[in-house]
């Protein structure tokens, strides 16, 4: 934990128990599509009986991520959020997801029943 000073120096660190905080990030690789295998999975587990497609696999950063879950939820006409690695669209929009992750280059099967 770092502590800092009081003083007009509030940036400068003055002690910290386990160094460099920046250092123990995680580092995310970036793929390029067409070297991330994603799956596209219909699921209604946990949500009040709402269906949701999930999208998970991807190995981007968190930007890239939400950049594109706002353009597959323009293109689906529905709302949705970035969680945990995972993209998540409201609705049973499996085909069409999958018709439009492969168009952008990503290598992507339909998982489950």
């Amino acid at each position: 934990m770092a502590k800092k000073t009081k003083s007009n120096d509030r940036d400068r660190i003055v002690y910290s128990e386990f160094g460099n905080p920046e250092v123990f990030e995680r580092a995310v690789p970036d793929l390029p599509p067409n070297q991330q295998e994603v799956r596209i999975q219909v699921s209604r587990k946990g949500r009040g009986g709402k269906t949701v497609t999930l999208i998970s696999g991807f190995q981007s950063k968190p930007e890239t991520l939400s950049d594109l879950a706002k353009k597959l939820k323009a293109q689906c006409g529905t709302g949705g959020a970035v969680k945990e690695e995972a993209i998540e669209i409201q609705g049973d929009h499996a085909q069409k997801l999958l018709q439009l992750l492969t168009g952008l280059g990503y290598k992507a099967k339909i998982s489950g029943g």
